[in-house]
């Protein structure tokens, strides 16, 4: 009903796919964002997806259901829902991709949102329960004001080289700018950033630089760390941003290597310490190996279920509700 010629995909899947509704889940958005870029991954949750997608030399054997499989209480669920999509108009009111007749990602929050009970369940949450809930990934919260991040440069140097190690190994990496209280949240600062608001780290770099640019940049070597808004436009104003000075002393190749685009895309490239000065957390999402047969195994898997028990203090018998209540989110079964 919405366009002449449906697909899943067109020309393939990117994090840029990806378009915020009217719904408050740019966490999920972002998540989704970083799944993306991992090809292994999100074949897991979308499974047989070629053998989903729509077929117009064959549309009788097209049914309007489509299966996708999340991780979820330490097994692979299998989420079925059919194709009616909320619209006003004749147009998607929440995730949808920038090419019409493109619906993996609007059918994917369906599915999700069928996983939670409901599309008003996703409204808020973190980035890195999605990210978990798409790969099965052990998840880790770093606080960067709190490990002051934007003043220890030996601090600073260290996380930059953890983090390019999960990229590297495949983990998802996420983060935000945590609204200070009092404030409204999704306020756009001076920057170009939003706060209360969740961006995907989309690539991790360190740039070398020639003769020339150190004599420029009295650097060497250039820590990068590229970001996107799941609004897919909104971006950071600041050095390095799209159309910014720095970019201008940079040659084509060294910018081609970089995947450098201008467009008012949501995506931007930012300097890892501006990076920790702006951001207030990063989800750090690693991918566990645990396969006897790798080079490089690290890790043991322990399973343990959780469940909730009646308990005498009255504060203690009840939900914990989510990470954003640090005090009794443990009381959750994990």
């Amino acid at each position: 009903d919405l366009c002449q010629d449906p697909y899943l995909f067109v020309n393939g899947i990117s994090s840029h796919d990806l378009h915020q509704g009217s719904l408050g889940n740019c966490w999920f958005v972002a998540a989704c964002s970083c799944l993306a870029l991992r090809k292994k991954l999100w074949q897991q949750v979308i499974p047989d997806f070629q053998e989903q997608e729509w077929d117009p030399k064959a549309p009788e054997n097209y049914a309007g259901i489509f299966r996708f499989r999340f991780w979820c209480f330490g097994i692979w669920t299998e989420v079925v829902i059919d194709d009616l999509l909320p619209t006003i108009d004749g147009t998607l009111i929440y995730c949808h991709s920038n090419v019409e007749n493109e619906f993996w990602s609007a059918l994917l929050e369906k599915a999700y949102a069928k996983l939670a009970g409901s599309y008003e369940a996703l409204d808020g949450g973190s980035a890195a329960d999605a990210i978990v809930d798409f790969t099965g990934a052990v998840a880790e919260s770093i606080d960067l004001v709190q490990g002051k991040y934007s003043e220890t440069i030996s601090e600073q140097m260290k996380l930059f080289e953890d983090l390019l190690k999960v990229h590297k190994r495949g983990g998802l990496i996420s983060c935000f700018i945590a609204s200070s209280s009092g404030r409204a949240s999704e306020v756009e600062a001076k920057t170009g950033l939003i706060t209360g608001h969740a961006y995907s780290v989309t690539a991790i770099r360190k740039l070398h630089l020639g003769e020339r640019l150190t004599f420029s940049f009295k650097a060497e070597k250039l820590f990068m760390v590229r970001l996107r808004n799941p609004w897919g436009n909104r971006e950071w104003n600041g050095a390095w941003s799209d159309n910014s000075e720095e970019w201008k002393k940079v040659s084509n190749a060294e910018r081609k290597s970089l995947g450098l685009t201008v467009e008012n895309d949501g995506e931007f490239w930012m300097t890892f310490e501006d990076w920790c000065k702006n951001f207030t957390d990063v989800d750090v999402c690693r991918i566990v190996n645990t396969s006897y047969f790798s080079i490089h195994k690290t890790w043991e898997t322990k399973m343990m279920h959780g469940a909730w028990a009646k308990n005498s203090e009255p504060l203690l018998n009840r939900c914990g509700g989510c990470f954003d209540n640090i005090e009794t989110f443990l009381q959750n079964p994990q």
